[in-house]
């Protein structure tokens, strides 16, 4: 759902057709080539340069059609990469030299909506800042439009997929061989290029929906549907399962007995492999707010500093980038790596989680039970104003009373959705019944004056 602020937490995502119209697409790709063009340096040659790509939504086709409509009446030339999961298009947006990318997905989301995601030169994500300057030029009445041969041009780059997977067996420290995969594709963009890198890569691959029709991304499946993996993977003695999403720029890992393994654990795992070979850049690991406990803890024990940001891994790519940091993420398993890629990439995630588990020789459960989880329960509760609610006094004296029977063994975060009227009320606690009661408290209190 669409709300006041035009750019949520990780571009603009809504309802295809409903609330991100053609038109919409369409005025924003113009107003997006614009800005970025005059912040950058003014394109390849006479024109601005722009990658688009997308997953696989029956919505997409009518979205790129409306996105490239948009950059070329800018006087943007379009190179379309066809389906291709978010992290192929922030990489091709560097390595084509352009001057911004849009991705056309809502990554997890379902099938009806869509989302555009949007990358400067080099395939960074923008600042705040610079997507509020977009969405005022979205709104103005600026007209000036090239004609004639100064019109964009679009053309096709058949080779997108091929160089997006080769730049990931680049960043690959070992052979898998002798690694069996189950890869869940979601029915998404990674349903063509994971199965390929990891096969590549040297791992025996068993593909699970990796059908895309249009209509069944993320339906039953990917990594916010778990269950057809972790039942494959025992199925077929697998060593390891991933589940990527929609647009495949997050991971998730099933161990060979099933066991799911969240962000955190991957983390966890990838920092204390790259603390071990020097790559870990003052021992530090970037993460989110959302991250447990556990996952501080077990840092703390093993030597490495946890810095934390807000949620959304465009955040986590700035205080990396900040600090020089090599490694950040979120539980939900977008994990960077600045040195290989400009955001969350769920494919080169996956890569080295099986590197590190064919380099150090131990199965993935021995690998992620250095993390010990403390219980977490999340709560959304749907409100009709979440400012309101962030500043009503009841809900700061809820808060207070839960951080105080807490104490250190615990803690507790209240959170608005970057793209939903919902507040998110999650409460870590050294039991799940604790945990639960002190969220469902807190809700209550936050329903009630919604």
């Amino acid at each position: 759902m669409l709300t006041s602020r035009l750019f949520g937490t990780d571009g603009v995502r809504g309802l295809a057709n409903s609330e991100l119209t053609p038109e919409l697409a369409l005025a924003l790709s113009g107003a997006a080539a614009r800005v970025l063009v005059d912040r950058g340096r003014g394109g390849i040659g006479s024109r601005p340069v722009a990658v688009v790509g997308r997953d696989p939504r029956a919505s997409g086709e009518m979205l790129e059609a409306a996105v490239t409509a948009g950059l070329t009446a800018a006087g943007a030339d379009v190179l379309r990469v066809g389906v291709l999961p978010t992290p192929a298009v922030a990489h091709l947006v560097g390595e084509l030299s352009a001057d911004l990318g849009v991705m056309i997905s809502a990554s997890h989301n379902p099938m009806p909506d869509n989302g555009i995601k949007l990358f400067a030169a080099g395939g960074h994500k923008l600042p705040d800042a610079v997507e509020d300057e977009i969405a005022a030029r979205v709104h103005s009445r600026e007209r000036q439009r090239p004609t004639g041969g100064r019109i964009g041009r679009v053309r096709d780059v058949p080779e997108a997929a091929g160089r997006y997977v080769d730049h990931l067996l680049l960043a690959t420290p070992h052979s898998l061989n002798g690694v069996r995969v189950v890869v869940d594709c979601a029915h998404g963009a990674a349903s063509v290029v994971a199965p390929e890198a990891y096969h590549r890569a040297g791992a025996d691959v068993v593909a699970l929906h990796a059908q895309p029709d249009g209509l069944n991304i993320n339906d039953g499946c990917g990594s916010a549907h778990l269950d057809d993996l972790r039942a494959e993977v025992v199925a077929q003695r697998a060593a390891i399962g991933i589940a990527h999403d929609g647009d495949a720029d997050r991971c998730l890992a099933v161990d060979a007995t099933g066991a799911v393994v969240d962000g955190d654990q991957i983390m966890a795992i990838l920092a204390l492999a790259m603390r071990d070979s020097a790559e870990l850049v003052e021992n530090t690991l970037v993460t989110t707010v959302m991250s447990n406990l556990g996952l501080h803890q077990t840092m703390r024990e093993h030597g490495v500093i946890v810095k934390t940001t807000a949620v959304g891994d465009r955040y986590v790519l700035e205080a990396l980038t900040a600090g020089g940091f090599s490694l950040g993420g979120e539980q939900s398993g977008h994990v960077v790596l600045p040195e290989y890629a400009t955001t969350g990439d769920g494919l080169l995630t996956a890569l080295r989680l099986m590197a590190r588990m064919v380099t150090s020789g131990r199965n993935l459960a021995e690998l992620a039970g250095v993390l010990t989880r403390l219980p977490q329960v999340l709560v959304n509760v749907v409100v009709t104003d979440k400012a309101a609610v962030a500043a009503a006094p009841a809900v700061a004296e809820a808060l207070a009373d839960a951080e105080a029977e807490l104490g250190d063994t615990g803690r507790i975060l209240l959170r608005p959705s970057g793209t939903e009227q919902l507040v998110r009320v999650m409460v870590e606690a050294p039991t799940e019944s604790a945990a639960t009661d002190i969220a469902a408290r807190v809700a209550k209190v936050v329903a009630a004056v919604s």
